[in-house]
């Protein structure tokens, strides 16, 4: 399309220039915060036509100031129609910013229309802050003085000059949308973003990603911590008179689809407002408290970060662990680890035993050992979370159980009586193994009320009768009943118990011996 002066000039006489409104919203709460006002020609002739149509030809032939005078005016009027101001952003050209009347033009605008400069957010290139730097510095506290905020656009795809960010008072980082579009396929782009938005975070900038247009996208962008976005996923560039619309509608999350597993239950970075360096902090102190040893290894296996207690279970420091491999930190332990860990780094989470070779440090001792697949916001696996516990005092003390229990049930099995014990019910918990030769029935079926079918059926009711009333009374138990060995007769045995009580007369226990009357 041809622009001549003269078509141009009566463009801007008959207000052909007209803003356009994208939304621009909270990514973890999918609130409406603003908009980003773009412009839009609307010709008699050709229709609606875009931006890069005819903003290249205004910043090269000098009317972009008049033009986005007008765009300034028509979008602090439109937002008279909404309940409460919202944030406008709009694009500066690189040579506006360098017009020492720009603070003024904008500041009597907004006062003219009753807008609040707060609300004023003024976006930059990068390209505009190399040309006179000293200049565009002044432009820009006068801005800041004045009450806007300024934003940092297209970062990465320029000069990307951390200088410019020290020296000039920003406070948005906008990633460029050809990074967004490309991160949920390309890894390089992934961690562009991630180091963009980790960058706003560390200088307590507010971080914007544009050209959202997918679900995944909107996703990958919330674990990142990015604060806000734009996109067609949110809402299209909209004229003034569909704004009471835009603002009415309901926003809201939508419900994780594309997420890692587990990342519902995460929280974004900046979730609570805490700079990097204090959640670091937070999180350092977390790591080396925990009374477990726990590691996060790299693809290659390499030690990335531990604590102290898994430094101590390994045997050497701390820092002789950083960028060295477990293979040449525990060798002796690597033939059995190595294969759990090469399954986690597959993708399959691994939780196992192990007895501590005697050759390592701290040999011997029973180690539980849990790998963890660690992903990043694509769900590929990135490493290896590691915890250790050390079993080996519990393992002890079961170990010690067992050989009580073994020695109390050699007792129970060389009393001549059949010692039995009930809980406070009347289960069975314990019995002597004689109970098995003196009714012939498979051990264990007498478990819980299960030694009652070992009963003639004639003396059942009454033995349950007696039970019941000395559960509830707490009266000694006395009870005859007729049992059969397998191949025998019936044979009469006397059972007797008694109860024990905690300090309270609250029965825990029935300890009792069962005789055989017919060898009395």
């Amino acid at each position: 399309m041809m622009l001549d002066a003269s078509r141009v000039e009566a463009a801007l006489a008959n207000g052909e220039f007209i803003p356009f409104f994208q939304p621009v919203v909270a990514i973890r709460t999918g609130e409406l915060v603003g908009f980003e006002v773009l412009a839009r020609w609307n010709d008699p002739i050709h229709g609606m036509i875009c931006p890069s149509e005819f903003i290249p030809a205004a910043e090269s032939n000098g009317w972009i100031s008049e033009l986005t005078a007008q765009l300034l005016r028509q979008a602090f009027d439109a937002m008279k129609a909404l309940p409460h101001p919202l944030q406008l952003a709009f694009n500066i050209a690189a040579m506006q910013l360098h017009d020492r009347a720009l603070p003024k033009l904008i500041s009597g605008l907004a006062s003219e229309a009753g807008f609040p400069l707060q609300c004023v957010c003024l976006e930059l290139t990068e390209s505009a802050l190399v040309w006179d730097t000293e200049v565009a510095r002044k432009v820009a506290r006068e801005l800041k003085e004045a009450g806007c905020e300024l934003a940092l656009d297209d970062f990465g795809t320029g000069y990307s000059s951390l200088s410019s960010l020290q020296s000039l008072p920003f406070d948005v980082l906008k990633v460029d949308r050809s990074f967004i579009g490309s991160m949920t396929t390309s890894k390089e782009s992934r961690k562009i973003v991630a180091a963009v938005v980790g960058l706003g975070q560390s200088l307590g900038i507010t971080t914007v990603a544009e050209g959202i247009e997918t679900q995944e996208q909107d996703e990958m962008l919330l674990w990142l911590g990015c604060d806000r976005g734009q996109g067609w996923l949110y809402g299209r560039p909209v004229p003034a008179a569909d704004l009471l619309g835009v603002v009415a509608a309901k926003r809201e999350r939508k419900p994780l689809r594309h997420a890692v597993e587990g990342m519902q239950h995460r929280h974004s970075l900046s979730e609570y407002d805490l700079l990097p360096a204090t959640r670091l902090a937070q999180l350092r102190a977390v790591y080396d408290g925990a009374p477990v040893g726990l590691a996060f290894l790299d693809r290659e296996m390499r030690y990335v970060t531990l604590n102290r207690r898994l430094a101590e279970m390994n045997g050497p420091p701390m820092e002789a662990h950083l960028g060295r491999t477990v293979k040449e930190m525990i060798p002796g332990m690597y033939p059995i680890v190595g294969a759990f860990i090469q399954r986690a780094l597959a993708g399959e989470p691994v939780l196992a035993e192990v007895e501590k070779p005697a050759s390592e440090p701290n040999g011997g001792r029973t180690i539980l050992l849990s790998y963890e697949p660690a992903r990043d916001e694509a769900g590929e696996v990135v490493g290896v979370s590691v915890s250790l516990v050390d079993m080996t005092a519990l393992r002890v003390a079961e170990k010690s159980r067992n050989e009580v229990e073994e020695h109390f049930r050699h007792l129970l099995d060389l009393n001549p009586q059949i010692p039995w014990i009930l809980d406070a019910e009347g289960h069975a918990l314990d019995v002597s193994h004689k109970w098995e030769a003196a009714t012939g029935r498979q051990w264990g079926s007498w478990k819980g009320f299960g030694w009652l079918d070992s009963l003639h059926p004639d003396d059942v009711e009454h033995t349950k009768q007696v039970l019941f009333e000395c559960l509830k009374s707490g009266k000694p138990m006395d009870v005859r009943y007729r049992v059969k060995p397998e191949g025998g007769e019936w044979t009469w045995m006397h059972a007797r118990g008694w109860p024990r009580c905690d300090a309270d007369g609250k029965i825990l226990y029935w300890y009792g011996i069962l005789e055989n009357e017919d060898t009395d």
